[in-house]
Order: structure tokens, then sequence, then C-alpha cells
């Protein structure tokens, strides 16, 4: 502890510095702390960093929400804070500490990726503060014991065990690259891809990848000698457009898949939208632009491109999610962190995602995998990975 001190202090300040900005430039949070007229809520995740693209949409969603909900001008109303980890675990620590004892924050949407969550959630937990992620998908973070801990997505297990049955079903897979960059959730999903591959008789590599390197070279000629039937990567959409664009350049043709983390036209502008054809990406979320799935859906996207003049993207609907269970939770009167978190655990009402319910270890009660593939600049939804057909 003493050796980390100074790091620790040195990201301290730099929360304030954002918060500061953040102040400065106006936008949608602000304010702290409750004055019994007002409670504040977090959102944290990566807003700046090299794979924002899948953590503002949810923002939006969240914020949409709250804005609706103070619309209707009740008795206390819900500030939304947020705070910019830029996908920094370390960084992402020392701003929930602030949150907690400066801003007085009553709940966190967040935090938004894995490898953050597992190190700044157990200070959410001596903080005694309800936190509910919209995109973090680890299996591990169901596992801890955690009692303020909750999140709207499935796991990567639901979502390795749908790739890999699509993978099979529909690539007509027997061999499978497999990659990763070791980090909790690019290791995690591709771990669980790899067993539900292997359950099915697949013969997989692994191999990994540098996040912060720009050269794939190795792994690209290890894929290349293995001569797969697909290739799934389970990191994010930066990395994820790199990869594949060394693939193709070095005649590697093979299906291109991978996951949540990649569901961004980061991807293709990443790959180049040649490289990227037929990609397909899988997510234990659903992106419903035309709102098909639900009324509630049609209603949300109409709202949401009406406020932000862009379609909800991935985890916006999500995002959505995880502020309507602390919004039903004030509205019945709790505004403190033990009255929302003992709300949270009977909560049972509908989400535009799913029914927003959990279980006893914070896990959602239900929800499906999606798989999108690219068409030009997009990723149209394809359907549910149990029966989405790639022809």
């Amino acid at each position: 502890m003493r050796r980390n001190m100074m790091r620790v202090t040195g990201a301290m300040a730099l929360s304030a510095v954002l918060a500061l900005s953040a102040a400065a430039c106006g936008g949608d949070d602000g304010g702290s702390g409750g004055d019994g007229n007002s409670v504040t809520i977090g959102f944290l995740g990566d807003l700046t960093g090299e794979n924002s693209g899948i953590v503002i949409p949810p923002k939006q969603g969240a914020q949409l929400a709250i804005d609706e909900y103070n619309a209707t001008n009740p008795k206390v109303k819900i500030v939304l804070k947020t705070y910019d980890s830029q996908g920094q675990p370390d960084q992402a620590t020392s701003l929930v500490q602030s949150a907690i004892k400066s801003d007085n924050i009553v709940g966190l949407i967040g935090p938004a990726f894995s490898g953050e969550s597992q190190q700044a959630v157990p200070v959410l937990e001596e903080g005694k503060i309800p936190n509910i992620s919209a995109s973090a998908t680890n299996v591990t973070l169901g596992e801890k014991g955690w009692k303020y801990w909750h999140r709207v997505v499935g796991n990567d297990s639901m979502q390795g065990t749908g790739v890999a049955e699509f993978l099979v079903r529909e690539a007509k897979a027997k061999k499978v690259f497999v990659a990763h960059d070791n980090e909790d959730y690019s290791k995690g999903l591709a771990d669980y891809v790899t067993k539900g591959l292997k359950e099915k008789g697949v013969t997989v590599e692994q191999d990994v990848v540098d996040p912060r390197a720009s050269d794939y070279s190795s792994t690209v000629n290890k894929a290349k000698a293995f001569k797969p039937d697909a290739i799934f990567y389970g990191g994010y959409y930066a990395q994820g457009g790199r990869l594949l664009k060394q693939l193709r350049e070095n005649g590697v043709d093979a299906l291109f898949a991978s996951g949540d983390g990649s569901l961004d036209k980061g991807l293709i502008e990443g790959a180049g939208e040649k490289n990227a054809v037929n990609t397909v990406v899988s997510c234990p979320c659903l992106i419903d632009p035309t709102g098909e799935s639900s009324p509630a859906s049609k209603k949300f996207a109409e709202a949401y491109k009406a406020k932000y003049n862009s379609e909800p993207a991935i985890y916006a609907a999500e995002g959505y999610d995880a502020a309507t269970a602390f919004i039903e939770a004030i509205k019945a009167g709790n505004t403190t962190t033990e009255a929302i978190n003992e709300f949270l655990k009977t909560i049972d009402v509908p989400g535009v995602s799913k029914q927003i319910k959990f279980d006893d270890k914070g896990e959602p009660a239900g929800g499906d995998v999606y798989i999108y593939r690219v068409e030009g600049k997009e990723l149209p939804l394809l359907g549910k990975a149990s029966e989405a057909k790639l022809q």
C-alpha cells in the first residue's frame, strides 16, 4: 500500500482535474452529493480512451433515463456525474475513491470494463455503494461474493457458448485460431469460446497479443501456419481492427469473429472496410435501432435518436436499464446506499434490453447472445446466436 501511495495520489489529482474539466465544459453531469432534494449517481468508464466507443453509448443511455425521470419533477431528482477511467484499472480505483469521499454518490453505473471492475469494485464494497455494470462480462465478477455489485448483461460463459455453437454450425469450423490480449475481459472470453469449441470437437490454437503494440506479425504468422476455418479475437475493437487488417494483408482470409468489445464501427475503421467485410461480432446485448423487439425498445430508440441525433449503439439500452434500476429504487423512497441496495435485491420490472431482475449474486435473471455482421460501414443484427445464418 505504501509503495502505491504516490501513484494513487497522482491518480486522485488527475481525477480532480477531470472533475474540474467536466464542470468547466458543462455537459450532462454536474453537482455533487445529496441535499435532500437530489442524489448523485456516478457513471464510470472509458469516455476518452481508444475504446470509448463502447462506453459512451451506455453513458448516454443512462443520461437519457435520468433526464426523463427528472422531467417528471420528482420529489428527489438525480444528478449523473461521470468519471473517465480511460479503461485504466488504477485510475478507475482512484476515481471511485474520490466519488465516494468527495461526491457522496449513492450508486454507480459501472465500472464499464471487467479489468477495472476487478480492482474498483472492492473499494465500492468497502464503501457500501451499490453498483450496476452495463457492460462488464467477465465470469469471475459474479463469483466474488460481492454484496453491492450487479450487472445487466450476460457473462462471458454465456457468450462463449453462443459463439462456439454459431461458428460450428454456420462456419462449419473444424479448426479455429483464438487470440486475446491476456487482460481479464479478453482472456476470459477467449477461454470460454475455446472451451465451447473443444467440447464440439474443434481443434483450437491460442495466442496472445500485446494490446499496446501495433505490430501483430507473430500472431499473424501463427494463424497463417495453422490454416484455420475461423479466427476469434477476444479483445476490444482498437486492437481487433489492427489484427484483422494485418491478417488480411498477409493472405489470411478465414472468417474473422470477435466479441462484444469489438462491436463498434471502430473495428471497421481500424481494419479497413474491404478487410472487415463479413466479419461477425457477438454480444450479450441487443442493439435494436428500429425498435422491432418490443414497444419499450421502440420508444427508447426514438427517444435516444431524438436526444443524440444518432441510433442507439452497443450497451446503450443496458445503460438505460442500469439507470432505470436506480431510478425505481429512488422513486420508491430509497435514497441511502443501504436502502437502494436492499431494493435492488427485489427489483423485477420490464427494461429495454431485458427484464430488470438480479439473482443473489447480482447477475441478470435472463438474456440472449446476438450476432452482428459487418456490412459496409455498419454492423447490423444478424440474429440470435442460436438462430443466425451466414447465408
